[in-house]
């Protein structure tokens, strides 16, 4: 209803023509990808209570974590203050934060792939040349975010309602709040540049400050108070203060910078042709600085690796920081020693800590990489990759280009992840650098997997998120949800030895990166049966 408002100030009903028929070819198109984010974001929260039980069953636990969070800088920073010791209160501190950062990274990605990706792929002009109003599709995407947000509201707040039915609404609201404030910033970003990979980048890039400011205005205040935190719209969701005497007042905060935040979108995409941006892309080297396949492969991807780089040096401080924190938090807790047990190490608790981080940002990583093999795939169906092979370049040359940044990559990302552990935490440089290249093979497989997919049909390739998210859930909710061994065990995560702390098993790291060969062999031979398409 906002975003119909906006376009109809800015030229009359006719800019809205064609947005119902935008708004459900987005839906069906999404029909996969918004279901699983939405479900596994739901379902991440929802599970919450039941393991905090677990954890603190007894008024005198949740009292004394309350005291210990009051003195924990370090774990403020990374899970925001506490404001009540109810379990709905409890749910909302620990989970709150993260739970926002997915709505926000679901809601970018819907607008970037409805907005610019359409346009740069020539799609739009297409569709543009019908009977479509201007301002259509930016409506549609904006709408298209604004019901998978809402579907996820109603989804937390029911789910929620026997912990307080009021906290559990101020909580699915708010976390819809922030999806949507970076929906609409996505929508703003997408005018300033040509290319989809570039849109989605710099609105991660402003996600990721947001969370960098929350995090350093929490470590200051033990409520919330920071300017830094203020600042932050994930600061907002915080101080909603959900199931501890809700702030409703700060919900304006989020209507008020989804409203003018479209309203900036709305009147940028009116004063630009289709295709165009506000901030063209410059053009590329001269003749005879790209000679091989490998070499455009790393200018392709060459910001993606630096901004994943810096993230996980940046993380991997943060982590190592924390660890002693989390010792002190943890205490004499057996139900928390022996979650993180079955996340990581199986000996002293900042063993048990660490080996749960680097276990968790092995599954991140099994992100990057779905996403850098994926990019064959994106030049494929762009028809970038005609024009390549048609030259003098073979198909499993152009392919190998692409997968040494994608494989050598998440070398260098664990390699940085590690460095910035051992920075952080000050102890165990080799047993910490260790234990993050140990989780190499397992990151290996999922890429392995979407090189098969791929190679195979690109039809299929789409799939690889979704294993990559099964891996991120069963990885992150199944130990705290205390699932069965085999469950565990369907991850190739489950499969590595727990380091640091734990014992070295050489035999399943070697058959982790067996099968990652196998997969990657299945997929090049796929690719190079199959037909290259463009559509």
């Amino acid at each position: 209803m906002t975003a119909a408002a906006f376009a109809v100030r800015a030229g009359g009903s006719r800019q809205l023509a064609g947005t119902g028929t935008l708004l459900r070819f987005a839906l069906r198109r999404d029909r996969a990808m918004i279901p699983i984010w939405v479900g596994v974001n739901a379902l991440m929260v929802l599970s919450m209570p039941n393991t905090l039980k677990n954890l603190y069953g007894t008024a005198a636990e949740r009292a004394d974590l309350l005291q210990q969070m009051e003195t924990n800088a370090s774990l403020r920073a990374m899970l925001g203050p506490v404001f009540d010791d109810s379990f709905g209160a409890l749910t909302a501190w620990r989970i709150g934060v993260y739970a926002g950062l997915l709505a926000a990274v679901m809601s970018l990605l819907i607008v970037v792939r409805h907005t610019r990706d359409e346009e740069e792929s020539g799609r739009q002009e297409m569709i543009s040349s019908a009977m479509v109003g201007r301002r259509a599709p930016l409506t549609a995407a904006l709408l298209a975010a604004a019901v998978a947000n809402a579907v996820l509201a109603l989804l937390i707040a029911g789910g929620l309602a026997g912990q307080g039915a009021s906290g559990a609404l101020a909580l699915g609201l708010g976390i819809a709040g922030v999806g949507m404030v970076f929906a609409t910033m996505a929508a703003i970003v997408a005018q300033f540049t040509e290319s989809a990979r570039l849109a989605r980048g710099l609105t991660a890039a402003v996600l990721g400050a947001a969370f960098v400011l929350r995090a350093a205005g929490d470590s200051a205040t033990d409520d919330g108070s920071s300017l830094l935190t203020w600042i932050s719209p994930i600061g907002w969701l915080e101080n909603l203060r959900p199931f501890a005497n809700e702030r409703w007042w700060v919900l304006l905060l989020f209507a008020a910078a989804a409203v003018i935040q479209g309203a900036a979108a709305y009147e940028l995409a009116g004063r630009r042709d289709v295709g165009m941006s506000f901030l063209p892309s410059r053009p590329g080297p001269a003749d005879g600085r790209l000679g091989t396949a490998g070499a455009l492969a790393w200018r392709l991807q060459r910001g993606s690796v630096l901004g994943w780089s810096i993230g996980f040096l940046l993380a991997g401080i943060v982590y190592g920081a924390m660890t002693e924190g989390a010792a002190d938090l943890v205490g004499d807790n057996e139900q928390a020693r022996e979650i993180f047990r079955r996340m990581g190490g199986q000996s002293a608790l900042t063993d048990t800590f660490l080996a749960s981080m680097v276990g968790m940002l092995g599954l991140v990583a099994a992100l990057y990489i779905v996403a850098s093999v994926l990019r064959l795939h994106g030049e494929e169906t762009s028809g970038r990759a005609e024009p390549v092979l048609a030259g003098a370049v073979g198909r499993l040359r152009w392919a190998f280009g692409h997968l040494l940044i994608a494989f050598g990559g998440t070398v260098l990302i664990m390699l940085l992840a590690g460095l910035g552990l051992a920075a952080g935490y000050g102890k165990e440089f080799w047993p910490i650098l260790g234990a993050c290249l140990i989780q190499l093979p397992a990151i290996w497989v999922i890429g392995g997997l979407a090189v098969l997919l791929y190679g195979v049909s690109p039809q299929l390739a789409v799939a690889a998120w979704g294993v990559a998210g099964a891996v991120l859930l069963i990885g992150w909710i199944g130990p705290a949800l205390d699932v069965p061994q085999a469950v565990l065990d369907v991850s190739p995560f489950g499969h590595l030895p727990k380091l640091p702390g734990g014992e070295m098993e050489w035999g399943a790291v070697s058959v982790l990166t067996g099968i990652a060969v196998v997969l990657v062999a299945g997929g090049l031979a796929g690719l190079r049966r199959r037909d290259v398409t463009s559509s």
